[in-house]
């Protein structure tokens, strides 16, 4: 196998797995999941059906990503944190045809114990803080933390918070990479200055 999984795992028919990837004790890989290469996926982590996750994703341990759930590359998912896939579920009630989709995007960081309310996409390098319930769209690059969560700054794609000067600069104290503030009062984005 071009993978390592674990004699405790169990891995359904119908999924692709990535070259590289480890697979840790007690997790299962429901049918048809699509996973990348060099992905990390800790103990007892459940990925259900037709989940899509990308390279290099890192699961840790007692993470259920449910149908619905696209992870792009690079993405960071905590220990415990949760997903949901259904907005009104209800034990009497089938709702398999209701599924919403949630996108984590390139390179976002999930907290250990978030909640990511379904249908919610989570922007690129986005930073979820530990405990935070997510229950809207966060942008690119936005730190969010709280129940629910809510937007206190944004963060560089190395996991810095920035600091922004007067006129809307911010530097990677690690990366060095520059990034620049622009829009007005609640619509702001973040986008890195290469120059």
């Amino acid at each position: 196998m071009k993978y390592f999984a674990h004699e405790t795992a169990v891995i359904d028919e119908g999924c692709q797995i990535g070259e590289g990837t480890k697979i840790w004790h007690f997790s299962h890989i429901m049918p048809n999941c699509t996973i990348g290469n060099s992905c990390n996926i800790g103990q007892n982590v459940v990925v259900s059906p037709e989940v899509i996750l990308g390279n290099n994703v890192k699961i840790q341990n007692n993470v259920s990503i449910y149908t619905g759930v696209i992870c792009e590359d690079d993405v960071f998912l905590g220990p415990s944190m949760v997903f949901t896939n259904v907005m009104n579920p209800r034990s009497a009630v089938i709702r398999r045809d209701s599924y919403l989709q949630t996108i984590v995007k390139k390179g976002a960081s999930i907290g250990a114990n978030a909640t990511i309310v379904c249908g919610h996409d989570i922007g690129r390098y986005a930073f979820i803080g530990a405990g935070a319930v997510v229950t809207k769209h966060v942008p690119d690059y936005a730190l969010v933390v709280g129940n629910p969560a809510r937007q206190i700054g944004w963060m560089s794609e190395y996991g810095h918070r920035l600091n922004f000067d007067e006129n809307g600069l911010a530097i990677c104290p690690e990366s060095e990479q520059k990034y620049r503030l622009t829009g007005s009062g609640h619509a702001l984005i973040v986008q890195r200055d290469n120059e």
